[in-house]
Order: structure tokens, then C-alpha cells, then sequence
């Protein structure tokens, strides 16, 4: 049991906050998620945190992944879902296009998460008075509202933790006063980040943005919210859309195909495709990789790949590409292939290649750590990763072809 001090106990009874009840959607909007009787429009409204943006894959966000998540526990739900969020956007520009990007869809119920960009653009109580203005507005259009706290975030000098944490406050003290359900993505993930810091880490694409394994606990977390049941989102690779889908329909329809590979799958792509599609018109470019280190490689994709407008990417990083630390691992695993994504919604495939389909024999403690780290960094990007099965002694090429003709399409 938690314990109290006298003067915490006075400060809580003064200002209401004791035995406080928290405020929940309306049983009758509940209600017509579990019948599917009537459509519920449902908008999520932030910034490039809500937006569908590289840092989750360019596929899916947590707006995306909350309606999966209410449709996990009530299958009948006719739910639209419509993302509004924009980059670099703060409370201010969204007062400012709310008309056109929420209000126009007549939304039943609106989802804000705003305050990573308000703390650098404008004051506590501007983010403050802006937050209840954007309320306001859903409520008087009849909507009801949800407000978020920002997520937590590796700290910088233009957002220190603790500023961060100021904001998030100003977000629960808003959600108090105007009686607002309150989905506290702050609290949930600082507790993880403080209970364990490794797990949390592998959650972030960068110092602000959560990838889509932290997107998945957000939408995890707003679905408890919105319907007030617990479900969990699967923790697993991605399985909907077919293998190098972009691919494979540019080829099936009889367009020419841009690939860029790191070797030795520049030598191998063209023909892997080509067993599968005999007329394919495949264009390879190399993209080399041997004695680089991971921060070379991570600068040279930022400059290398959106320019070409690829339609595969296919990244294989050498184990012999060296990194100072764990962090840096991390870091650069993720930016390599944040950097060979488009910018906003995927535009073309990315495919990342396990060390072990191409490197055979001995590696160190080490090389294991970081081999078990590129599994689980693709899971949270939400981006394929071709890897040697157990007990498979194929070469690469073998090991290429065997996955492409899984999912001819």
C-alpha cells in the first residue's frame, strides 16, 4: 500500500483529488462499439508521435493499431478511424486546423496527444489554455474527447525529462478540471523506462519518436481507455501484407523494378526475382558496405536512398561494421532502416537481412547479443527480416529464394 504524509493528505483533500473518480467515455459510445449497430468515427489528432511517419515503419501508427486493438475485444464494432496528425506540430497549429482535419469528419469521439513540439514552441500555459480550446471545440461540435500525455523520451537539451514531465502535468491537470478521459502515456511508459530501461529503449526509433513497438503499447493502452478492457497486440513479425509487396506488384504488372542492395544480395536479388517473374525488368544498385563502420552507414543512408526513390531496399549490414556501444547498435540499426523508408507512408519495400544468412562460422558473446538485438529492433519497426532458420545450412542465395517463393502472390 502506498503511503501518504499528513500535508500530502491536506493538499489532496483541498484540491479534490482525493477518492477523485476518473472520468470514463459514456456508457451509450461503449455501448455502440460493442453492437456495431452504428458507425463510431473515431480521430486521432497529434503530431508526428499520432502520424504515419517512418519512425513505425510508414505502415501502421497507434491510431491504426487502436482500432485493431478495439476490434480485438469487440469484433462487431463498426469503427472509422481517420489519422490527423501532423509533424512538428504543436497545440497552437492545431487549434488552427482543427475545423478541416477533425471537425469535418464529424468524429464521435477525438483522441489528442500533444507536447513534445509545445515544449520548444511555446509556453506551459499557452500548451494549457490551448488544450482546453481544442476540448472545447470537440465537445461543442459533439464529440467526446480523450487527452493524452506525450510519450517519454531520451533526454535533450530541447527537451530536458523534467520539462517533458511539466508538460505531461499540465495535460492531467486539463483532463481533471474539464472531467476528460485521461490516457497517461507518460506514466505507463516512464514506469517501463524506470523498471526496465533496456525493454523501454528498444520501444524508441529515435529521442522523441516511439517506433512501432512503442506504438503498439500506446494503442494497447488508449483501447483500456476507449473501451475499458485490457488486450494485448501481438508482439510478432509482420505477417498481413505479403513479402515485398511494392515489388511484387510492379513486376506482376509488368513495370520495371529499382532495387538497392548491400552485397552480396545485389548479386543475388536480380536473379532470385527473376526465377519468379522471367520478364522482370530489375535494375540493381550496390550499395556498399564493407569497411564501414555503423555510423558511416547510418549517414550514408540518410543521403543515399530517399533521393533514388527505390521500390526494395535490402539492407545487410556486416557484422565487421563496428559499434562504440549497445547504444550505438541500437541507434544505428534503427536509423539505417528509418532512413531507407520514405518519409511518410511506405512507399516501397525494405527488407533486413540477418548477418547469419550471409556470414557462416564462429561468433563471439558479443556478436550474439547484437544478432538477437537485429531480431527484435525489425519486430519493433514493423519491417521483414530475412534470417537462417535453425539447422539451416543453405547459402544465401538458397536461403533468398526459399523465402521469396513463400509468398509468390
Amino acid at each position: 500500500m502506498t503511503r501518504i504524509t499528513v500535508s500530502t493528505f491536506i493538499t489532496l483533500l483541498l484540491t479534490g483529488c482525493l477518492n477523485a473518480v476518473e472520468p470514463t467515455l459514456p456508457e451509450r459510445l461503449r455501448e455502440t462499439l460493442v453492437s456495431g449497430e452504428k458507425e463510431v468515427r473515431l480521430v486521432v489528432f497529434g503530431d508526428s508521435v499520432t502520424g504515419l511517419y517512418y519512425h513505425t515503419g510508414g505502415r501502421q501508427a497507434y491510431g491504426e493499431l487502436l482500432g485493431e486493438a478495439i476490434r480485438q475485444i469487440h469484433p462487431q464494432a463498426d469503427l472509422t478511424l481517420i489519422n490527423a496528425g501532423r509533424s512538428g506540430h504543436t497545440t497552437a497549429n492545431a487549434l488552427g486546423r482543427i475545423s478541416q482535419d477533425v471537425l469535418a469528419h464529424k468524429p464521435h469521439l477525438v483522441i489528442v496527444m500533444f507536447g513534445l513540439n509545445d515544449v520548444v514552441k511555446l509556453p506551459v500555459e499557452a500548451f494549457r489554455k490551448n488544450l482546453i480550446g481544442i476540448v472545447k471545440k470537440c465537445r461543442a461540435n459533439g464529440a467526446e474527447v480523450i487527452l493524452c500525455t506525450p510519450n517519454t523520451v531520451l533526454t535533450t537539451p530541447e527537451r530536458p525529462l523534467d520539462k517533458v514531465f511539466a508538460y505531461s502535468e499540465v495535460t492531467r491537470a486539463v483532463a481533471r478540471e474539464l472531467a476528460v478521459p485521461l490516457c497517461d502515456v507518460h506514466a505507463e511508459l516512464d514506469q517501463l523506462k524506470t523498471s526496465s530501461p533496456g525493454e523501454w529503449r528498444l520501444l524508441m526509433s529515435d529521442e522523441i519518436h516511439p517506433n512501432f513497438g512503442g506504438h503498439r503499447r500506446i494503442a494497447e493502452s488508449l483501447a483500456d481507455t476507449v473501451t475499458g478492457k485490457k488486450t494485448t497486440l501481438a508482439d510478432a513479425p509482420p505477417s498481413a501484407a505479403p513479402h515485398l509487396a511494392f515489388t511484387r506488384a510492379r513486376l506482376k504488372a509488368g513495370e520495371s523494378a529499382k532495387v538497392l542492395a548491400m552485397p552480396p544480395f545485389d548479386g543475388l536479388i536480380g536473379e532470385a526475382l527473376r526465377e519468379l517473374y522471367p520478364k522482370a525488368n530489375i535494375g540493381v544498385i550496390a550499395w556498399p558496405a564493407a569497411g564501414l563502420s555503423r555510423s558511416q552507414l547510418m549517414k550514408d543512408a540518410a543521403h543515399r536512398v530517399r533521393p533514388l526513390s527505390p521500390n526494395l531496399v535490402i539492407i545487410a549490414i556486416p557484422r565487421s561494421a563496428a559499434a562504440a556501444d549497445r547504444e550505438q547498435f541500437i541507434r544505428t540499426q534503427m536509423w539505417i532502416a528509418s532512413n531507407s523508408l520514405s518519409r511518410g507512408k511506405r512507399e516501397w519495400d525494405v527488407l533486413v537481412v540477418h548477418p547469419s544468412v550471409y556470414e557462416i562460422g564462429e561468433v563471439s558473446d558479443e556478436e550474439k547479443e547484437n544478432d538477437e538485438l537485429i531480431r527484435r529492433i525489425a519486430i519493433h519497426q514493423d519491417l521483414p527480416l530475412l534470417d537462417r532458420a535453425p539447422g539451416d545450412t543453405g547459402g544465401a542465395d538458397d536461403i533468398l529464394r526459399e523465402w521469396l517463393s513463400r509468398d509468390k502472390g
